[in-house]
């Protein structure tokens, strides 16, 4: 009764006080009701003297049990199934509790029907459930009446009928203030065509849409299903474009909060999700065995894929992460972003080179990692063939200074993330990381440490890469640069890899190869209409795309695996191990010896061709920008080809080219 008591003066006092009299009122009417009906509307004397001596008793004990179960709490208007069975399960426990006192003690001092307890709960429940629904339908009512009076700012199509779809027509319908409203469904299932769903009709099927939204004004169309296949969702934003209405989605349930569906979720169609990359699932116990309580250093901290690794290790409880980087102010920006977040475990920016071999002991021999990820290197292609030493120093050296102290330090687990680039490699780049990927399987079956490599291609959206660059050109009103038409590349989003990276990690234990399940090459060519249309703008037309020719190094498509080796399944699906060539120990440690002489000379001929020797597959690539054939589709043949750069020498005011 205290807490009653307290409760009370918590609440709104004129809200409180509405609430309690409603509720006075219905306990009152419900047992008067219970007893005319008992007695054919007709309440004997005897009865009626009784009421007086009931009702207090009832009240005394009703209201008390209505707020400890919650019928005080919740706006009238969102009443919802679980409301409903809160009431009865008040109304339920209120009657059993007085039927028993009454069979107790009641008796002997007056003489009740048993009958009209059970009719005062029914009659309760119905008088406090009805109030609140007819409550919910005139505000429904009242706020569908102001929105169509002001002509709704936004007629809405849901595609999708099912529970996301509801909930978001249901949560339209209660919130005035977005100036939605919800004209139909469409829906796939031909069961749901001609049914009502939260009001809203079924209209027809996704394939009806632009025929849909024309004849019913729609303005704004949402994907409401969670599932949706990519090649649908393309169809449904190409049908929404064909309309001219505004297409929006919902993400899947595994990016929202524990499946809370709302319209706050909803957000533009981007390009990961044209791109068909299914949710990553995780062996979470696997992963948790090898990082919750460990000491984790991870090396390019500041880069996409390291700090969306440090990202992803945090959700492991680790005891602490070591954020290694070269660049102060992306350590600065990703140490601040996850201290905000961090929970007890200890971060420490360490700003190093991984070149810097005495300030490498000196971090392994305080922090004491037992988990390191190596994510840093230098990656962009054309950046890297004008500088051999500096691909070599760092992607090489590097590597080979952060394994063996890792080794020396008896670290546990030493995962090196590597490139597709590595494959049979035209570029120092790749060439760089294959050489490094060979001294880690060399010093893997010397060390107590379990070492993997883990190979993938490109990812969406990492620093440098070709979606922020066509972002930018399409800023500055085009145009977009393609190197090659026929230019084809695999690509994964960053969270998805650095996932996967993880789990690989738990796998590995000497010297294997994990290659990521990269899915279907994507031409960039396709990559760059796209983007440009989800802009709201028409390729070659509102934004031109003009080729550059491929640039020195680079390839028309990336491979995962090198001739001789094979591919073997894993317990993941989308994680494959491959088996490597098998490498000359001897020529190994004694090469890694002489190219660590050698790159002090910075002799680029010599250092290149001593990285061949390593990688004999390593073929230079001397393509040429000036010699490019360009193939447009079909609908844009008859636009004239823009005409190609004579020399690879950048004419003022050009757009900087994509990093492919």
């Amino acid at each position: 009764m205290a807490e009653f008591a307290e409760g009370l003066r918590c609440k709104n006092p004129t809200k409180m006080l509405m609430t309690i009299l409603f509720l006075m009122t219905a306990v009152v009417c419900s047992y008067i009701g219970a007893l005319s009906l008992r007695f054919d509307g007709t309440i004997p004397l005897l009865y009626q003297a009784s009421i007086v001596t009931i009702l207090p008793l009832l009240l005394l004990i009703k209201i008390p049990i209505f707020w400890t179960m919650g019928l005080f709490s919740g706006g009238w208007k969102y009443i919802s199934l679980p409301d409903l069975l809160r009431i009865v399960n008040a109304n339920l426990s209120a009657s059993l509790l007085l039927l028993g006192l009454y069979v107790l003690a009641g008796r002997q001092y007056v003489h009740i029907p048993p009958a009209v307890f059970v009719l005062d709960g029914l009659f309760c429940f119905l008088t406090i459930s009805g109030a609140r629904v007819l409550a919910r339908i005139g505000m429904e009512t009242v706020s569908g009446t102001f929105k169509q009076g002001k002509e709704a700012g936004g007629r809405v199509l849901v595609v999708g009928a099912g529970a996301a779809g509801q909930t978001i027509a249901r949560e339209i319908r209660q919130t005035p203030s977005l100036n939605m409203t919800v004209i139909g469904f469409l829906d796939c299932d031909p069961e749901r065509l001609g049914e009502n769903y939260q009001g809203v009709p079924v209209l027809g099927a996704p394939q009806d849409l632009v025929q849909t939204c024309w004849s019913r004004h729609i303005g704004l169309v949402i994907v409401a299903q969670p599932a949706v296949g990519y090649r649908e969702l393309r169809t449904i934003v190409a049908a929404c474009r064909r309309a001219r209405v505004e297409s929006k989605i919902l993400p899947t349930v595994g990016e929202i909060i524990k499946g809370a569906v709302s319209v706050r979720h909803m957000r533009d169609v981007q390009l990961e999700d044209l791109l068909g990359r299914r949710p990553v699932e995780l062996d979470v116990d696997k992963i948790q065995g090898y990082l919750k309580g460990k000491r984790i250093l991870v090396t390019g901290a500041g880069g996409s894929i390291g700090s969306e690794i440090c990202r992803q290790v945090l959700n492991f409880s680790p005891a602490g992460i070591v954020l290694l980087d070269s660049a102060e102010t992306p350590l600065f920006n990703v140490e601040r972003e996850l201290h905000a977040r961090s929970a007890g475990v200890v971060l420490t920016p360490s700003l190093s080179d991984i070149r810097d071999e005495q300030k490498i002991r000196q971090i392994f021999a305080r922090h004491r990692p037992e988990v390191v990820f190596h994510a840093a290197a230098y990656k962009h292609v054309p950046m890297l063939e004008s500088h051999p030493y500096e691909a070599i120093s760092n992607n090489v050296m590097g590597t080979r200074i952060l394994a063996n102290a890792a080794h020396a330090a008896g670290v546990s687990r030493f995962v090196m993330v590597s490139t597709d680039k590595a494959v049979n490699p035209t570029n120092v780049m790749g060439a760089s990381k294959r050489a490094a990927e060979i001294y880690v399987q060399y010093l893997a079956r010397r060390s107590a440490t379990n070492f993997i490599t883990v190979r993938f291609g490109n990812v969406l959206g990492s620093n440098g890469s070709v979606i922020p660059v066509f972002r930018d050109q399409i800023e500055q009103g085009g145009p977009v640069t393609v190197t090659h038409p026929e230019v084809t590349r695999f690509f994964m989003t960053i969270p998805e890899a650095a996932q996967l990276v993880l789990q690989a990690g738990s796998m590995g234990r000497k010297g294997e190869i994990f290659l990521l399940d990269m899915g279907e090459p994507v031409k960039i060519l396709e990559l760059a209409e796209e983007l440009i249309r989800l802009s709201g703008l028409r390729p070659y037309k509102d934004i031109d795309i003009v080729f550059s020719g491929l640039r020195p190094g680079e390839k028309l498509y990336e491979e995962l695996l090198l001739a001789g080796e094979d591919i073997q399944e894993t317990a993941h699906d989308k994680i494959f191990v491959a088996k490597s060539r098998p490498i000359d120990e001897n020529v190994s440690e004694q090469w890694f010896l002489n190219m660590a002489q050698t790159s002090q000379i910075r002799d680029s001929a010599l250092l290149i061709a001593k990285l061949r020797e390593i990688v004999p597959e390593y073929r230079v690539s001397h393509a040429s920008p000036v010699e490019v054939k360009i193939t447009l589709p079909q609908s844009v043949r008859t636009k004239p080809a823009p005409p190609l750069p004579a020399a690879p020498a950048r004419a003022k005011g050009d757009v900087a080219r994509a990093t492919i």
